[in-house]
């Protein structure tokens, strides 16, 4: 009864939280709404005997990509005007978008049953004698094995093309010439001036550039 309580309560709130990180319109707001979503999907894990799943996500998500993202969304400096000017001329491709997966989402609710057992077995995903972690490692690493290594892959790709999409060529991006850094000579160099202490460095005076044949 008690388990039932804290199922359909934290199911809520996080619901409730999910509705919240696509309405806000602070995204600061958003993001600590998705951390609140995070931790009672992790409560949840926790009812359904999950622990490990409740661990993973509360360690890596909660405590690093959420604070990624909350981290970045202050220190960007995001012009939210002119992101909402063009929110009139997309929002009927965005209507159309969201009617036709709340159609797909009807058609599979319509076609779901619960099965009989699906409640006891609910609270008891893993075999007797083995643990969570175990039954997990051993699922994944046997049966779903190719499906793991090639979601790795993906993972990858899409850190490849976010910094290359990052570090892309910009006119007023500053980059270095090692052959011409290589090339200088010490009158071209920084000279120190050891007069007075506390000064540092100084530029020397501009050599006159040798003409060539």
């Amino acid at each position: 009864m008690i388990a039932n309580i804290a199922f359909y309560l934290f199911s809520f709130i996080l619901l409730a939280s999910a509705v919240m990180v696509v309405t806000s319109r602070n995204p600061v707001h958003a993001v600590l709404f998705l951390i609140l979503g995070f931790v009672n999907a992790a409560v949840l894990f926790l009812l359904a005997g999950a622990e490990f799943l409740a661990f993973i996500l509360a360690i890596v998500y909660v405590g690093a990509v959420a604070v990624l993202f909350l981290f970045v969304v202050m220190m960007l400096d995001v012009d939210f005007t002119a992101l909402h000017e063009g929110f009139q001329r997309y929002a009927p491709v965005g209507a159309l978008v969201a009617f036709i997966m709340f159609v797909e989402l009807a058609f599979i609710a319509g076609n779901w049953a619960i099965a009989p057992a699906g409640s006891a077995d609910r609270l008891f995903p893993t075999p007797d004698n083995v643990t969570n972690s175990v039954a997990l490692g051993q699922l994944i690493y046997t049966s779903y094995l190719p499906l793991f290594q090639l979601s790795g892959v993906v993972l990858l790709v899409a850190m490849i093309g976010a910094i290359v999409l990052t570090h892309r060529d910009r006119q007023r991006s500053l980059h270095q010439n090692l052959a011409a850094q290589h090339a200088r000579t010490p009158a071209q160099t920084l000279a120190l001036v050891p007069a007075k202490l506390g000064e540092g460095a100084s530029l020397p005076a501009k050599q006159p550039e040798k003409e060539t044949l």
